[in-house]
């Protein structure tokens, strides 16, 4: 009788990171949620981004730009070959990560507060756990960012069918951008989820966090001037220098929030070893 070797630990991880998947899309909550995610989005589409994308085909607009930034302040957002696109560049920089600070705040929390996780770790190693939800929450936001890109092509080709490859290249550029961006926030927010009793207060020690460092880099930066590069410890800290970039130009800040995601999780995967669950 052949013997049944058990799943290893990547197994487990991609087994968790599935069933995170499937119960956000499966469950009413998780199904209300995406109901409210695509309605806002179709709201901004709609009208901010449409309109917005409109006016900046105006040469005037460039112009104005210039004069109230100065010259080649935002030079590259006139150089993406979709203007819809470089609308929803400068949205998306910012409303995502504010998404991933509330859609990924549950990772522990809850099944903490009801002593699942105890019941969870007799089943697969604790670290399993830990990246197999991280992975889990990031697929989820995969997939709401590949929805909001396709609502773009459509968008963008109702208005002119040649765009249509333009856009396809343009979608997977920004697509691989904002996935990277949110690894180190969904990452904070796993580890903020070890230690709070539910996704609310996940969420609240998130802001917190963010302004009181943000605060402290401020005024060691205004103390130490030479001290600037400490604000990259902050997730997010690159994404004011990313909007005036286009196309594969916009990856050379790629390494910043891939070292943060690396740190946090490492630290992430220490604490929920030693955490009594």
């Amino acid at each position: 009788m052949p013997v049944k070797t058990p799943p290893s630990g990547i197994a487990h991880i991609w087994l968790l990171a599935k069933y995170e998947l499937t119960k956000r899309f499966t469950n009413k909550s998780g199904m209300l949620a995406l109901i409210a995610f695509m309605l806002i989005w179709g709201i901004l589409l709609l009208y901010p981004i449409k309109s917005a994308s409109e006016f900046i085909m105006q040469p005037n607009f460039k112009e104005f730009t210039e004069a109230l930034f100065g010259p080649g302040s935002l030079q590259h957002l006139f150089e993406w070959p979709v203007p819809e696109f470089a609308v929803f560049w400068l949205a998306a920089l910012y409303l995502f990560p504010m998404f991933s600070i509330f859609i990924a705040a549950d990772q522990f929390s809850s099944d903490k507060q009801r002593g699942s996780l105890r019941f969870l770790t007799l089943r697969v190693s604790r670290s399993s756990l830990f990246f197999g939800r991280f992975i889990g929450q990031m697929l989820i936001q995969f997939a709401l960012i590949i929805l909001t890109l396709l609502a773009t092509i459509v968008m963008v080709i109702s208005r002119d069918i040649s765009l249509l490859l333009p856009s396809l290249t343009t979608s997977l550029i920004v697509m691989v951008n904002l996935v990277i961006v949110l690894l180190p926030y969904t990452a904070v927010m796993a580890v903020l989820s070890l230690h709070a009793n539910s996704a609310r207060q996940a969420s609240i020690f998130a802001v917190i966090l963010w302004a009181i460092v943000s605060i402290i880099i401020a005024i060691i930066n205004f103390q130490f001037p030479q001290l600037n590069g400490l604000s990259m410890i902050l997730p997010g800290s690159q994404i004011s220098s990313m909007i005036n970039t286009q196309g594969l130009g916009s990856l050379a800040f790629a390494p910043i929030p891939l070292v943060q995601t690396v740190i946090i999780l490492g630290l992430g995967n220490v604490l929920m070893k030693r955490s009594a669950l």
